[in-house]
């Protein structure tokens, strides 16, 4: 009864609000836990998409690092990379800026530039055509050749000439068998139509104003060779690399190209970028000559097999022949330099390049050959091991075109080079003493200052590691010591020296101090 009597009226509505206000609680309670549960429940599928994208991207990493390894032996750099990137991007303009201001003469010679390419990657190849096309002066393009030495890969055949033909300056040269690079560029040059040849690599990308400063230096003087700037396509992102450090070719021996920094006063002279510095050796790949002064040059030797020694055999001739090499500031080119070549040599390719070089040591070295023997390549000298051919053309030619001495060329042009002695026999041996029994069997032993018992003679210690005096050498031979007519080729009168006692070995001559 009681209760009941608490439940009417007031007692009733308080009792309906507590009830309804435990409900409320009860549906908040479960709300707030279900909203938990939500929240958990959100996140946790965040973290699943966040995992599973971060697995995606992964695995596309771990992918296209193996379409990179897959595809970098096609062509020693990031191939799957340079797929990708477009044939025709725009790359910075790295010039001085005083380059862009300076003007040129409007009547500049035209110009062919020629592409050698043996089984070159596609993207790269094109790169190239399109970077010539965009940025050369119409007018002064009178057309590109492509010279295919005879690829292999079913892109560069009929692809490749569908492509090209949408471009009318465009033209192609097929090889019909593998040629090498020097037998293609002159295959190039004699189909060219421009009054200028300009022989460019397959793999570069030319930069703003490439070409009118290396036609307005052959415009001022026709027996000037201009190189631009061979500036850096990193090999594994394919980023243009700006070069601000100018360098020059040289050589080192025996006849190995390298770069060396130019000096100060030779990168830009009076405000002019366009008077440039001199450049003892091209790095061969890419310059621009005056067609009819690289035929009165006679052209490359034609005799030169495929790849290797090309740059030294034109950059000597030109030199010695009246003319000049120089590098020019405002001509930038990008180039893709691989750690590997990747094209394979028709014939041993170490043995080809040795060749070569013998060819150009002969023929433009004079006495100065010997330090090139001397560094590792006395066997060279053997006829039954290499033949280099004939070089008389070569040594007619020289003559004809009254080309100066190496010496003069090391005087000139490259003084910085230690090339020791006109005759580059290198250190004196100081006085050797022989006993003369050694010598009793000799005809000509009486050329020596001999006293009964002791023989007394100053010899040269030459470069091709030869105890000479005129033309008589001292042999080793089963322990005896003996004089015979001096041959580069007999192992038999090397010595070597060995620099922890000064002495000579061949046969122990412990009187012979350097």
């Amino acid at each position: 009864m009681k209760v009941r009597r608490y439940l009417r009226g007031s007692g009733r509505v308080l009792a309906f609000v507590f009830v309804a206000s435990v409900i409320w609680l009860l549906f908040d309670m479960a709300a707030l836990r279900l909203s938990i549960n939500d929240e958990n429940s959100r996140i946790l599928k965040e973290r699943v998409v966040r995992d599973r994208e971060l697995l995606k991207k992964h695995s596309r990493a771990a992918h296209e690092d193996a379409l990179v390894r897959k595809s970098w032996d096609e062509g020693f750099f990031n191939v799957y990379l340079s797929n990708q990137i477009p044939l025709d991007r725009a790359i910075p303009d790295t010039r001085p800026e005083s380059c862009a201001q300076t003007l040129v003469h409007d009547d500049l010679p035209s110009t062919s530039v020629i592409f050698c390419f043996v089984d070159e990657v596609w993207s790269t190849l094109l790169r190239s055509v399109h970077s010539v096309l965009n940025r050369s002066p119409p007018h002064l393009l009178e057309e590109i050749i492509l010279v295919d030495d005879f690829s292999t890969k079913e892109y560069l055949k009929a692809p490749l000439d569908k492509y090209m033909s949408q471009f009318p300056k465009v033209r192609i040269i097929r090889l019909r068998e593998r040629q090498g690079l020097i037998r293609a560029r002159l295959a190039g040059a004699a189909a060219a139509k421009g009054e200028v040849l300009t022989f460019l690599d397959s793999h570069v990308e030319c930069n703003v104003g490439w070409l009118e400063p290396l036609l307005e230096r052959i415009y001022m003087d026709r027996r000037k060779v201009p190189c631009p700037v061979i500036e850096v396509i990193n090999d594994k992102d394919m980023s243009y690399m700006l070069v601000d450090n100018f360098q020059r070719g040289i050589f080192r021996w025996p006849l190995v190209f390298g770069w060396s920094p130019l000096p100060e006063a030779c990168v830009i002279l009076n405000g002019s970028p366009f008077l440039c510095c001199r450049c003892p050796v091209m790095a061969g790949g890419l310059f621009s000559i005056d067609k009819k002064y690289f035929y009165e040059l006679g052209a490359y030797d034609s005799g030169l097999d495929v790849w290797g020694g090309e740059n030294m055999e034109i950059s000597f001739k030109i030199w010695m022949c009246g003319g000049e090499i120089e590098i020019i500031p405002c001509s930038r080119v990008g180039h893709i330099f691989r750690g590997q070549n990747p094209y394979k040599f028709p014939k041993d390719r170490q043995k080809t390049v040795e060749r070569n070089l013998a060819r150009v040591a002969e023929v433009w070295l004079d006495e100065y050959k010997d330090l090139f023997y001397g560094h590792g390549y006395h066997h060279l000298l053997d006829k039954s091991v290499i033949d280099i051919g004939d070089l008389s053309e070569q040594i007619e030619l020289r003559r004809q075109l009254k080309c100066k001495s190496f010496k003069w060329y090391l005087e000139n042009v490259y003084p910085d080079m230690n090339a020791p002695l006109a005759k580059a026999e290198g250190l004196v041996c100081g006085w050797i003493h022989l006993v003369p029994r050694f010598l009793t069997s000799q005809p000509w032993s009486d050329r020596l200052v001999s006293h009964r018992y002791l023989i007394s003679q100053l010899f040269n210690y030459t470069w091709m590691r030869a105890i000479r005096q005129q033309d008589l050498c001292v042999s080793s031979f089963n322990r005896s010591v003996s004089l015979q007519t001096c041959d580069n080729t007999k192992a038999e009168l090397r010595w070597y020296h060995k620099s922890s006692d000064s002495t000579l070995v061949g046969f122990s001559l412990p009187s012979c101090r350097l």
